[in-house]
């Protein structure tokens, strides 16, 4: 099973787009609070549809409270623009966890120095741009792991 981990996400259709993801891949979304939105906002569940209901969903209410879950993966990947390493590069193996902070802060620095060593970035050709939508991100970094595992 492939877990994708939010970390405090913010933006409610990026949540259910990503919940949607999820329920047709058949891997679990871990939310870890706080979010930036309540689960039965509208804007989340027209994104997520009816896949909603389908969905392997855990809610945790800190990083420290996921961590503690016996349900959690044990090996953890961060995503980030501030890595070097290209997501390419890295070996998925079943039961990994994608780690994704929040759309306007991203990942707090202590979370990148606990996952130091396991922190992935999706290259972009254009420099100048921040990054790519969470929910975008989420889907290219699933299917990769999922190519892998085939």
């Amino acid at each position: 099973m492939l877990h994708i981990i939010l970390f405090n996400p913010e933006i409610p259709q990026n949540t259910g787009n990503i919940g949607r993801l999820c329920a047709i891949t058949e891997s679990r979304l871990h939310l870890i609070h706080p979010l930036g939105f309540t689960i039965t906002e509208k804007h989340l569940k027209r994104s997520g549809m009816d896949y909603w209901d389908s969905l392997d969903v855990h809610h945790h209410e800190n990083w420290d409270a996921f961590e503690a879950d016996p349900e959690s993966p044990k090996r953890l990947w961060l995503f980030t623009t501030k890595a070097k390493c290209h997501f390419w590069d890295a070996e998925f193996a079943d039961g990994d966890g994608l780690v994704f902070g929040s759309e306007g802060h991203g990942a707090p620095i202590w979370l990148h120095s606990k996952l130091e060593g396991r922190r992935l970035t999706i290259p972009h050709a254009n420099d100048s741009l921040r990054s790519l939508n969470l929910s975008t991100s989420v889907g290219i970094a699933t299917y990769e792991v999922l190519r892998q595992l085939r």
